[in-house]
């Protein structure tokens, strides 16, 4: 039976699989739920699977030895990971937890290696994928050393993949305050202290586990570096 595909919502469409490319996992995949906070593989585990998130969410995070989780994102429906590691042969190199009840689509190692073996077009597909990823985290990484928090912040805010909205509704970020200062590397206070300012000005609205963005073209002029 064909497993129905997860909506791709991506906020950088670039990043997407393509359709012909995903329906082809789909074909092979069979389906594992997760419960709220759930683990699907820790750090240090081997590389049995490729997945795609359907419904729910994810939590990607890697932990320093003094205990200090480091948020690396949160994965929405539409998005497959686990590549890396399958491509590479090597251990998992971050954990992951179900932020809610999640739904996810799971390609075992095998069917993977043999799909990348006999199509191209999976083979470029995820080469692509890689390679976007790849240049993601080096701008991220500019951006760590490089931009002050606001732009840093707002940055982040506009790639964070959104929840379907109703037309004429506000788009909803489903990551909580800590999770962003995690991610930024600052304190939960100083991302708190530029989210109030931005929702006084109207940019925004501060949710419980969740951003609203009102104005996603003021957000993205805060997310410009000054000249």
């Amino acid at each position: 039976m064909t497993i129905s595909a997860p909506e791709p919502i991506d906020a950088d469409d670039r990043m997407r699989l393509p359709d012909a490319v995903q329906q082809t996992l789909l074909d092979v995949a069979h389906r594992r739920r997760l419960a709220r906070g759930d683990s699907l593989f820790l750090k240090g585990s081997s590389p049995d699977a490729l997945f795609g998130v359907v419904a729910g969410s994810l939590r990607v995070s890697v932990v320093a030895p003094g205990g200090r989780e480091a948020v690396i994102a949160v994965l929405e429906p539409g998005h497959w990971f686990g590549e890396v590691s399958l491509l590479v042969g090597r251990e998992r190199v971050y954990d992951t937890c179900a932020v809610e009840d999640t739904e996810m689509v799971v390609v075992r190692a095998e069917d993977f290696h043999r799909l990348v073996a006999e199509r191209p077009d999976v083979h470029m597909a995820f080469t692509r994928l890689v390679c976007l990823r790849l240049r993601q985290a080096l701008a991220w990484i500019d951006d760590a050393i490089l931009m002050p928090l606001p732009v840093r912040l707002a940055h982040r805010l506009l790639t964070i993949d959104v929840h379907p909205a109703s037309a004429g509704e506000a788009a909803m970020l489903a990551v909580s305050q800590e999770d962003l200062a995690f991610m930024l590397g600052v304190s939960r206070q100083s991302v708190n202290r530029q989210l109030k300012l931005w929702e006084e000005e109207g940019m925004l609205r501060l949710r419980y586990r969740g951003v609203e963005v009102l104005d996603r073209e003021r957000l993205a002029a805060c997310a410009q570096p000054a000249a």
